[in-house]
């Protein structure tokens, strides 16, 4: 018996961010070849870069993100999961 296996779009994922931090922070997003930025709340949680981007953290680094990490911002550094 042959089985026939079926291509399955797979869902669509984030990199999820969390700020930590007690004041807001704006987040540098080059995603695509496009520029934008994006603020998150004290304590607040939003998705970016479903299909990878670079993101400049408010310290200046730069971190690359591939759309399925979880990340905490706290002193103005990124914590990676």
């Amino acid at each position: 018996m042959l089985l026939m296996s079926t291509v399955v779009a797979a869902p669509a994922f984030a990199a999820s961010i969390t700020n930590k931090d007690a004041d807001a922070v704006v987040l540098t997003i080059v995603e695509d070849g496009s520029r934008s930025e994006v603020a998150v709340g004290a304590g607040q949680t939003e998705s970016v870069c479903p299909s990878g981007c670079f993101v400049t953290l408010p310290n200046g680094d730069r971190v690359a993100l591939n759309g399925d990490e979880t990340v905490e911002i706290s002193g103005g550094a990124a914590v990676i999961k």
